[in-house]
């Protein structure tokens, strides 16, 4: 995991990709996965820190690990559908696969700090 705690980490596994390209997509993925928000949480998912991993294969596939902020959640059959749909929109990738993981688990600490003043947590 990166630093800071609600960033998710963004790999490219080859080399194919030179670095601006990897920032590129970067930059179209992380706002595309922001359109994605936790219907019973105003904040979106990755500002949540739901977002744990996102590898860029070099034909420019891409696949994400996620969390939910509870197992029991009422959207988990939904939220890799809205997650693979919002990133499908972005142009110059391939195909997406989403995977749910609760290892580890999700905690308030994997916010950010626009998600903690969102939701009034300090």
């Amino acid at each position: 995991m990166s630093a800071e705690p609600n960033k998710a980490e963004i790999t490219n596994a080859g080399s194919a990709l030179s670095a601006q390209e990897l920032e590129d997509l970067t930059q179209k993925l992380v706002a595309a996965l922001k359109t994605v928000y936790d219907p019973e949480i105003p904040v979106d998912i990755y500002e949540l820190g739901l977002i744990y991993k996102v590898d860029v294969a070099d034909n420019k596939d891409v696949t994400v690990d996620m969390t939910l902020t509870a197992p029991g959640c009422p959207v988990a059959g939904e939220m890799p559908g809205m997650v693979k749909d919002a990133l499908t929109g972005v142009e110059g990738i391939g195909e997406v696969t989403v995977n749910m993981t609760f290892d580890p688990p999700w905690t308030p600490e994997r916010m950010s700090e626009e998600a903690k003043l969102e939701l009034n947590m300090y």
